[in-house]
C-alpha cells in the first residue's frame, strides 16, 4: 500500500525544475507534476504516444494548442489532450505552485 498527500510540496518548494512523480503505473500511468513557473521551452511542443488527461488542482496555468488556442486553467479545470495534440505550457503560476494530475492511457 501507498499513501500520500498530492497537496504535500514542501520537499519541493522553491526547486528549480517541475516535478514529475509517478504515482501509479500499469496499463494507466497516473503522475502528479509540481510547477513553479516552469514552461515548455519555446520551440518545444509534447506530443504524447498516449491520450493525457489532467486536473490542476492548485494554481493558475496556460496550455497552447499547436494551432494557437489557448486553455487557461483555474483549480479543478481538466482537459483531456488526445495522444499526438502537439501543445506547450506557456505560464505557471509560482505562488502558488501548480499542482496537476495527469493520467496517461488509451481513452478514446
Amino acid at each position: 500500500m501507498k499513501k500520500g498527500n498530492l497537496f504535500d510540496i514542501k520537499d519541493v518548494e522553491g526547486n528549480i525544475d517541475e516535478i514529475i512523480q509517478p504515482l501509479a503505473e500499469g496499463s494507466v500511468r497516473i503522475e502528479r507534476i509540481v510547477s513553479q513557473g516552469q514552461i515548455t521551452p519555446k520551440n518545444g511542443w509534447f506530443d504524447q504516444e498516449s491520450d493525457e488527461w489532467v486536473v490542476l488542482l492548485q494554481g493558475i496555468a496556460t496550455i497552447l494548442l499547436e494551432d494557437e488556442r489557448e486553455i487557461h486553467l483555474t483549480p479543478g479545470d481538466y482537459m483531456l489532450i488526445p495522444a499526438h495534440q502537439k501543445h506547450r505550457v506557456t505560464y505557471t503560476s509560482s505562488s502558488p505552485a501548480c499542482v496537476w494530475l495527469a493520467i496517461h492511457g488509451n481513452f478514446s
